[in-house]
């Protein structure tokens, strides 16, 4: 299996229930708290300036965003969630949309949760954490934005994170859609997901 990131595109947009379908590829889900860089994260992730809009507000993503790649899997980009402007209605839909996309889907192989470097594990990110482990799914830690840390900072999380694995059955990790810090080593995680799924299938 070939997967080198460069054909991508992005599929569809939904927003709602009724929107969502089957698919026939394995999804990798990509969920954080809102302005935690998710989209500029999927622009360097998946080679591509401007594929993912970067908003200057955060919580304006509204939708699930399907992006195909190289026609093996879907990137499915939730809207971020926590952010405390947006209208109750806004995010009770938000909430719901989200958990109706979990409630549907039976093609989710991993769900990466992004949390920033610098105010990571706080409680929106630990109920959701909490929500996507009690469903049983592959599930990671995707730490943004490190270039922003001081050097005893990042060595703090790291020790923090070393301590966590050890108790943990999920992974971690630390990107820069700035310097390009872990996108080597996140593409591979990927493909090992894909690959797995697809062995597992036939």
């Amino acid at each position: 299996m070939k997967i080198n990131f460069d054909n991508v595109r992005l599929e569809r947009t939904v927003y709602s229930l009724e929107q969502l379908k089957t698919q026939k590829i394995p999804e990798i889900v990509f969920m954080g708290r809102s302005n935690v860089g998710k989209s500029s994260l999927i622009n360097s992730l998946l080679n591509k300036k401007n594929l993912a809009k970067v908003s200057q507000t955060p919580g304006k993503t509204r939708s699930i965003n399907f992006y195909v790649v190289d026609e093996k899997f879907y990137l499915v980009d939730l809207p971020g969630f926590g952010y405390a402007s947006t209208s109750k209605e806004d995010s009770f839909r938000f909430s719901q949309l989200i958990q109706d996309y979990f409630r549907v889907s039976n093609k989710i192989i991993l769900v990466c949760h992004l949390m920033d470097s610098r105010v990571p594990f706080t409680r929106l990110d630990e109920i959701a954490k909490d929500y996507i482990m009690n469903l049983g799914l592959s599930y990671c830690i995707l730490f943004t934005k490190v270039d922003k840390l001081k050097q005893s900072e990042k060595s703090k999380l790291k020790n923090l994170v070393l301590n966590i694995q050890n108790n943990s059955a999920y992974d971690f990790i630390f990107y820069s859609a700035k310097t390009g810090e872990g996108k080597n080593q996140l593409q591979s995680y990927i493909i090992k997901k894909v690959i797995e799924s697809r062995e597992k299938k036939d």
